[in-house]
């Protein structure tokens, strides 16, 4: 095989480390840009933020920030102007007679070093299991019904459900012990006696039936509720109040009063103590206002990190340019990209957030009902982006609007033909079907193929289980678990 040497000329796209930093900033959120922006300032001595980590200007020095400068009328006053007189706060020459050398006041002054050694503790959060635990240890037990308590209390789940039977629990301790399904039965009535109540059911009906029986004495049909709640709870679920009036032989008054009292009973009685929280923390970018009847979207100056080069070290490196000079030299440039990445990241953020402004008009001024189709394209199409550009943009970046926050992707949704031969937008629809639902008579609710007659009557043509996906999306449950007394 004979070697020899072409020349071949191709295109190829290629990623430049710019353009990589500058899509990996576009598709972060707020909190996500400013833990990328706390690691890249430690990494570059070249790059530094004019604003502090909470956001506060830094007094100490001057500054000039990146993107504009501070006009002389609206400068600061200077830090070296004279402070003001003790006197003119009213103090006097007797200001300082109460104080001594040693920064204790005299005895009567109200305050003392050891008045002042203040710590910070935090409030603690006891789990499910110490909580039951400090009760039963104050409880008239013997030493081996404390034990088996305890046994039990650490079979309790999250929820406040024993979902391990006994006969189970009887089996895994050890036999010298001698322990019978009695003796386990009777430390369960022991927990079931705790706080909160409903503790230590094995069942749904059990935790409410403990809870109802924890209510007063004098409870008006707290004996039919713990009827429904031990043996009806399917037929109340499912709305039957035929079967449940005859079964309980009670009017439409009593068994609505019942309904009510296990209604508000916590079926999850352990859950309060999970300190396992699932908040989610945003922080808009966006601000839109109606100026003088249009809206106009812009930029919430509180989420805009303002950057700038390292005057100490650019100067050093103005002086010495020499090969030993060639990582301050590329950490300028490094340093440099990044604030152009963030002013075009926030540039691109509102240039789409007022082109879908400008399409929902109708939605900031009369709601969710007047929200018009819009697709990625539409948008892309408009400002010469690639729709994979905006599917950035709008993840995960949010809007501050007269009514409410919003999601930018929020305003993206598919359509719906009418017979006009126009469109109408998901979001409307399921709008639409959210009003006519909380409208409804709640002894007969609206059924999906009734909302697609509605629907139809107004030339939206809608299909009936297009219908039962909008509102399964919108949690609402069917006709037959809405009905009510």
């Amino acid at each position: 095989m004979k070697q020899s040497l072409q020349l071949k000329f191709s295109q190829n796209l290629a990623l430049t480390p710019q353009l990589q930093q500058s899509i990996k900033l576009l598709q972060l959120s707020s909190q996500e840009l400013n833990q990328e922006l706390e690691s890249l300032l430690q990494a570059n001595p070249l790059l530094e933020r004019v604003d502090g980590p909470d956001g506060v200007p830094d007094v100490q020095e001057s500054y000039t920030p990146v993107e504009s400068s501070v006009p002389a009328s609206e400068a600061p006053a200077s830090s070296n102007e004279e402070l003001p007189r003790v006197d003119e706060f009213g103090g006097g020459d007797d200001y300082f007679e109460s104080f001594q050398g040693s920064g204790r006041w005299e005895e009567g002054g109200g305050n003392s070093d050891d008045d002042n050694d203040f710590s910070f503790q935090e409030a603690v959060n006891l789990t499910l299991r110490e909580h039951l635990l400090s009760q039963i240890k104050l409880l008239p037990l013997s030493e081996r019904d404390q034990t088996l308590a305890m046994v039990l209390v650490d079979a309790i789940n999250d929820d406040g459900y024993l979902d391990q039977p006994l006969e189970e629990l009887a089996e895994l301790l050890p036999e010298e012990l001698e322990i019978d399904l009695l003796e386990l039965e009777t430390a369960l009535k022991h927990i079931q006696n705790l706080d909160p109540p409903g503790i230590g059911a094995r069942s749904l009906a059990e935790c409410l039936a403990l809870q109802l029986r924890a209510l007063p004495a004098d409870t008006d049909y707290v004996d039919l509720a713990v009827k429904v709640a031990e043996h009806h709870l399917p037929l109340l679920a499912t709305r039957d109040y035929t079967r449940l009036r005859k079964l309980l032989a009670c009017d439409d008054d009593v068994l609505k009063s019942v309904q009510q009292l296990v209604v508000q009973l916590n079926p999850r009685p352990g859950a309060e103590f999970s300190h396992i929280t699932s908040d989610h923390y945003i922080q808009h970018e966006i601000v839109v206002k109606k100026i003088k009847g249009i809206w106009i979207a812009s930029l919430n100056d509180e989420v805009v990190p303002k950057l700038r080069i390292n005057q100490l070290y650019a100067g050093i490196l103005k002086r010495n340019r020499d090969s030993s000079s060639q990582y301050l030299m590329s950490q300028m440039q490094e340093a440099k990209w990044m604030i152009k990445n963030i002013q075009q990241r926030f540039s691109t953020i509102l240039r789409v957030s007022q082109a879908i402004v400008d399409r929902q008009r109708n939605f900031f001024e009369h709601g969710e009902v007047a929200m018009r189709p819009l697709v990625l394209r539409e948008i892309a199409d408009e400002l010469g982006l690639h729709e994979s550009t905006v599917s950035r943009v709008t993840t995960r970046k949010y809007m501050l609007t007269p009514r409410g926050v919003y999601e930018l992707k929020y305003f993206f949704g598919s359509h719906v033909a009418t017979e006009s031969g126009g469109a109408c937008s998901a979001t409307a629809i399921r709008a639409l079907i959210k009003q006519m639902v909380g409208e409804e008579n709640p002894k007969k609710p609206l059924s999906d193929n009734q909302i697609t007659d509605i629907l139809g009557k107004q030339g939206i043509v809608v299909a009936r289980r297009t219908i039962a996906k909008y509102r399964e999306s919108l949690q609402i449950p069917a006709a037959n678990q809405r009905k009510s007394l």
